[in-house]
């Protein structure tokens, strides 16, 4: 129940975004209009996590995933039923929104209720149920598109899939009421001993009504300035890698086999290490993972920017894309397990809605750098501008983490 459901809702969403380009196009878009659409998910999940953290604050991750799969089965039906680019760029929008809330519901979730001990491997493996599904559901897609030519059947098996989420989330067991019955009974809490009458499970809630999300920004500025920019610029740099890659396969004159099958090898290196990032953070500490996963994809970005008119251009491509694809999985879960230990643990919401946000925002930043840095210069300029980010990016944890992460 707390992995599942977020499984089904990724393999959904990895299904319908390779295919919201094509519907851009169908309904009339050229390419700079169907990139527009497509980039309203990254925009809709930039605005989507500051409401989640007000949500599940007041009313709990079950409730909020909740609503959030049933305006995504909103969403999905607009994607099927567009009319016209407006719908569609609104529907998609949504989509993003509804994302946004359900991972931060998951995310507060893990947060109060996984022990210090596992933290790390359990938010890992929920960073891998994400990865798992946005890889598998691009492969669903195409075997639908293969069978029925028309790219709504794809559409179709990820409106099924939000159903299921939340079925699953509103009549499956609650994660919510389980861990806190069995923290209280590892703990012998007294609301197991004496009746008192009062709920003892139930959704993160503020303590005070002053606080609410600005509040909680306002209070934790320091520290979302500093190692919450550290955080951006990781992501900036994951975000990056889906982007240069295939321009370089482009650029040095690789087919478009060849380019899919090197971003293939990067992306599985990258999901076979989720858990072992999860392992070294929870025995040696955040640092460990952290700071080799920027140096290697700093270093990487930087090694490839030479390599573009040498003649061994495409070794040196399929050997960096490797490089990256280790980097950025040595990486994984970190951005949620610093966000989980930073966050008051008694009303974490509202400040992972903030954390989140910076992320998403340093993740949407590096696609729109990396075009603006081609086009005025060259592709070779901006991916070194990016391995540079990345070094910054660990000097920066170096810096911070030690200081706001002591224990860890």
């Amino acid at each position: 129940m707390i992995y599942g459901p977020t499984l089904l809702f990724s393999i959904g969403e990895g299904a319908v975004v390779p295919l919201i380009p094509v519907i851009a196009a169908h309904l009339g878009a050229g390419v700079a209009l169907a990139a527009l659409v497509s980039s309203a998910l990254v925009v809709g999940q930039l605005c989507g996590n500051l409401p989640a953290g007000w949500a599940v604050a007041r009313i709990g991750e079950r409730a909020t995933m909740a609503i959030g799969g049933c305006f995504g089965i909103a969403a999905t039906i607009g994607l099927i039923a567009a009319p016209n680019l407006v719908t569609l760029t609104i529907a998609v929008f949504v989509l993003g929104f509804c994302a946004a809330v359900f991972g931060l519901a998951r995310h507060a979730f893990m947060t109060t209720r996984i022990p210090l001990s596992f933290r790390a491997r359990a938010l890992s493996m929920l960073g891998g149920s994400f990865r798992l599904g946005v890889f598998i559901g691009p492969f669903v897609a195409a075997g639908l598109l293969g069978i029925f030519g028309d790219a709504h059947a794809a559409i179709w098996f990820a409106l099924i899939c939000l159903i299921g989420v939340v079925l699953l989330v509103l009549l499956g067991p609650d994660p919510e009421k389980d861990a806190a019955a069995a923290l209280a009974r590892t703990e012998g809490s007294p609301a197991l001993e004496e009746d008192t009458g009062e709920a003892i499970t139930g959704p993160v809630r503020v303590h005070e009504a002053s606080t609410g999300v600005f509040r909680t920004m306002g209070r934790h500025r320091e520290v979302l300035l500093r190692l919450g920019v550290a955080a951006a610029m990781l992501a900036a740099v994951r975000s990056a890698r889906q982007v240069v890659l295939p321009l370089w396969g482009v650029s040095i004159g690789l087919d478009a086999q060849t380019i899919s099958l090197v971003v293939g090898i990067s992306g599985a290196l990258d999901f076979a290490l989720f858990y072992a990032s999860g392992q070294v953070m929870d025995r040696f500490g955040r640092l460990w993972a952290a700071l080799p996963a920027m140096l290697l994809m700093g270093a990487g970005f930087v090694a490839l920017a030479f390599t573009h008119d040498t003649p061994e251009a495409a070794m040196w491509f399929a050997l960096f894309a490797a490089v990256l694809g280790v980097g950025n999985g040595m990486s994984s879960g970190i951005l949620m397990t610093l966000g989980a230990d930073l966050a008051p643990q008694s009303d974490p919401a509202a400040f992972l809605g903030s954390w989140r946000t910076l992320t998403d925002a340093g993740g949407a930043a590096a696609p729109l750098l990396v075009s603006a840095l081609t086009a005025l210069v060259s592709l070779s300029l901006a991916t070194g501008v990016m391995g540079a980010v990345g070094v910054l990016g660990a000097l920066a944890f170096v810096r911070w983490i030690p200081r706001y992460v002591p224990r860890t």
